[in-house]
């Protein structure tokens, strides 16, 4: 194992890494982030993420997962006391094995790489980190190429998005921007470069129920706030909006559900389309 700086105190040191979980703007001016949890660093190592630091719990030996991390990650190495590293691994019941400190990526479109086979999802404000997560967990497991998400809106390296994403995060391109006139703009230069997309927004009161529109074509799914929906912005922008067919009682799904059922809709359409071209 490298050489290891220790750390028994509330130093300097600790103090900014604390802040990182709750301090969107210290993240921010940091560039660097907290992940907790074995999937969600193994994820961000097997994907090239950039680690500052990789946190250990100096009191107890190690497993096999946390030794073979800390020798074939080239970053600073601490060996941390449990009740220091347990506020930073927010973890019930005692310190989580290591905590990871990883370098936030630039909040750039090209990010994002449209093909042929094109699935996008934009998030219009969403409130909830845990929601925001979730959404970046689904457009992963249905294939989507990159998740946008615009306006005041939850951070998607909020640690309680972090973990709700379960590594997905670090999978699949998430990229912040202000509003909708910068993705507008982004849409335009695709389609001026022969990437076309359609712009399909999942709303409440759609204009047609989702199962009835074609998403085998490159698709950018938009998703709106979970109190308000989508913007006015926004549904000017849409070239369709979809609802998805509700029965019982409840007249809405939150955003989290409501895009991971457009989503596999979505998924099961280019599915059937693989396997019956004509």
């Amino acid at each position: 194992m490298a050489n290891v700086l220790r750390v028994s105190s509330r130093d300097a040191r600790f103090q900014r890494w604390q802040s990182l979980l709750g301090n969107r703007g210290k993240r921010q001016r940091a560039g660097e982030f907290l992940v907790q949890g074995v999937r969600p660093i193994s994820v961000a190592a097997e994907c090239g993420w950039r680690f500052h630091a990789l946190i250990y719990d100096a009191g107890r030996p190690l497993s096999r997962w946390a030794e073979n991390l800390l020798h074939t990650v080239d970053t600073l190495q601490v060996a941390m006391h449990p009740d220091l590293l347990a506020e930073l691994g927010e973890k019930a019941g005692g310190s989580p094995e290591l905590v990871a400190v990883a370098e936030m990526p630039p909040d750039d479109l090209d990010r994002i790489k449209p093909g042929p086979g094109f699935l996008g999802v934009v998030l219009d404000r969403p409130a909830s980190p845990g929601n925001l997560g979730s959404i970046i967990r689904s457009a992963d497991a249905f294939g989507a190429d990159g998740v946008i998400v615009t306006g005041h809106a939850a951070d998607a390296y909020d640690p309680r998005s972090v973990r709700a994403s379960t590594g997905s995060l670090f999978a699949v391109p998430v990229v912040r921007r202000p509003g909708a006139r910068e993705v507008a703009a982004w849409v335009t230069e695709q389609r001026a470069q022969g990437r076309p997309m359609v712009l399909a927004g999942a709303d409440e009161h759609g204009d047609q129920p989702v199962f009835d529109v074609d998403f085998t074509g490159p698709t950018l799914l938009l998703v709106g706030n979970e109190t308000v929906g989508l913007s006015g912005a926004w549904r000017d922008l849409c070239d369709l909006t979809v609802a998805i067919p509700m029965a019982g009682a409840a007249s809405s799904l939150n955003a989290a559900n409501a895009a991971t059922a457009v989503l596999y809709e979505i998924a099961r359409q280019r599915a059937l389309a693989r396997r019956d071209p004509a």
